[in-house]
């Protein structure tokens, strides 16, 4: 488990880069939720890829896909809740992703690594 933290740090610090560049880059174009949600879908499609394939060395199916979307869609509305309460306590737009990510991101491994990682039982007659 050590070395999947590892890894998840590795992938997690590409994927919030990612999510925060493009949060950068439409900022001065579109409000805070919709730059964070472009910005999180660029960085779910990336996160997945490597999640799977580095961080836990799975092999991708339609289930891992499905909680993994899953998980996903929980972070990402526990980031649009966190972000907008952040903004709301009259943090500067530009800055407002940072805290979220300190409070969103051990979460999200703890959901990622459910999904992923689960095994799953089957009947053998």
């Amino acid at each position: 488990m050590k070395s999947e933290i590892v890894r998840f740090v590795i992938v997690g610090t590409l994927a919030v880069a990612v999510q925060f560049g493009v949060y950068q880059l439409l900022l001065p174009f579109v409000n805070e939720t919709l730059a964070n949600t472009a910005g999180y879908i660029v960085s779910f499609c990336l996160n997945f890829l490597l999640s799977t394939y580095f961080t836990f060395r799975v092999r991708p199916d339609r289930r891992k896909a499905a909680g993994f979307a899953l998980s996903h869609v929980l972070n990402y509305l526990m980031q649009t809740l966190t972000l907008n309460l952040i903004l709301a306590f009259g943090c500067p737009s530009r800055w407002a992703q940072l805290p979220m990510f300190a409070l969103c991101v051990p979460l999200n491994f703890v959901l990622v690594r459910y999904f992923l990682k689960r095994k799953t039982c089957t009947n053998k007659k």
